[in-house]
């Protein structure tokens, strides 16, 4: 199925692009409103609550957000007394970070916005839909990452 001109409306990432913005701009406005979080400091929160205390590499891996964001995120985070920071004791030169009680509550209170705009944003999905398009995006995230290692 060799094409031999691009039509931008059909071109995959462009239309991945477009509906990734659309959804990320629903919710970081959401909760931005509800909850005075950016988007990036949210994926934060999330990462700390789901995975306990990390790095500040470790949280980059995991969301592949950039070091300067994640340090950004994190210093807002620790300014409003959602998370704390305290120095690595495996090597004394990063940081480990985790969430304060204040973060858990936030967490556990934004929980249950971000599941029902998610359902929101599906809900012209069918139960066989939503999985099968999981799927395919994780198997594109996988696809996406081979062709960068070999780059």
């Amino acid at each position: 199925m060799a094409r031999s001109h691009l039509k931008l409306d059909e071109f995959l990432p462009y239309r991945l692009s477009l509906a990734s913005n659309a959804v990320s701009q629903v919710i970081a406005q959401s909760y931005a409103d509800l909850f005075g979080l950016k988007m990036h400091e949210w994926r934060v929160i999330t990462v700390l609550a789901e995975d306990g205390e990390l790095t500040q590499q470790d949280i980059v891996g995991r969301t592949k957000m950039d070091k300067v964001t994640v340090s950004r995120a994190a210093h807002v985070l620790e300014r409003r007394k959602l998370l704390r920071r305290v120095t690595n004791t495996e090597d004394g030169r990063s940081l480990r970070l985790s969430l304060t009680a204040d973060g858990q509550k936030l967490y556990a209170r934004v929980v249950p916005a971000a599941l029902e705009l998610e359902a929101e944003v599906l809900k012209g999905l069918s139960a066989r839909e939503i999985s099968e398009l999981k799927d395919v995006l994780r198997r594109l995230e996988e696809a996406a990452t081979r062709v960068l290692a070999r780059r």
